[in-house]
């Protein structure tokens, strides 16, 4: 009964292939953690978080299980989400090179470091989708997903973009981000946003599924 109403909208076969598919979400903050809940939600059984920041007072106004404040994130949250996969890990370059990605499907980058955003995309393109540039802005209908290369409007967007060109990068992979003018200087943020962030990723994901 729990999925009933997801196996009508997917069909059978799509469904089985939602329980089965395997995704890492890295970064499970205002972004990463509704990413995580709609995927849960969704029917997809094989999810690993990881993190390695503890919650704080600042994170209580957009990030799913940040209640528990001082408790670890990945702690939080596979007590909220009973059954998923738990890596306790600050992410480095040195993590990224090391790290082995191919056990999963699809790669879900939440994360904050650019540099770190910039050599998971270059190992892993194929199953990435990245989310960029959802602080500082308060309208949902301006989020839009595209190649990185088709970003616009978005600072962090177009850092990754150069750099990428630097290393003379020019694969294709899947962006949410939103061209929407900042609206404050300091990194203010809104759940409104950084929610629809997460869940439009995991929109994004549940299709790459079901293709």
């Amino acid at each position: 009964m729990r999925f009933e109403r997801c196996r009508i909208l997917f069909g059978e076969e799509n469904f089985e292939k939602i329980q089965k598919a395997k995704i890492l979400i890295l970064g499970v903050g205002g972004v990463g953690s509704y990413a995580l809940d709609c995927l849960y939600r969704s029917g997809v059984h094989h999810i690993t978080i990881l993190d390695y920041d503890t919650f704080d007072e600042t994170n209580r106004n957009r990030q799913i299980g940040s209640d528990a404040v001082g408790e670890c994130k990945i702690e939080s949250l596979s007590k909220l989400y009973p059954g998923i996969q738990t890596i306790h890990q600050k992410m480095s370059m040195a993590w990224v090179e090391n790290f082995d990605f191919e056990p999963y499907d699809i790669i879900i980058d939440a994360a904050d470091t650019t540099k770190v955003k910039i050599e998971v995309a270059k190992k892993c393109y194929k199953k990435l989708i990245m989310s960029v540039g959802s602080a500082k802005r308060f309208e949902t209908n301006k989020i839009e997903v595209a190649s990185i290369w088709k970003t616009h409007g978005d600072a962090l967007a177009r850092k990754i973009r150069n750099e990428l060109k630097k290393a003379k990068f020019d694969r294709n992979f899947t962006v949410v981000f939103s061209p929407e003018e900042d609206k404050c200087k300091e990194k203010g943020s809104f759940v409104g946003v950084t929610g629809a962030f997460g869940l439009t990723i995991c929109s994004e994901v549940i299709k790459r599924i079901v293709k």
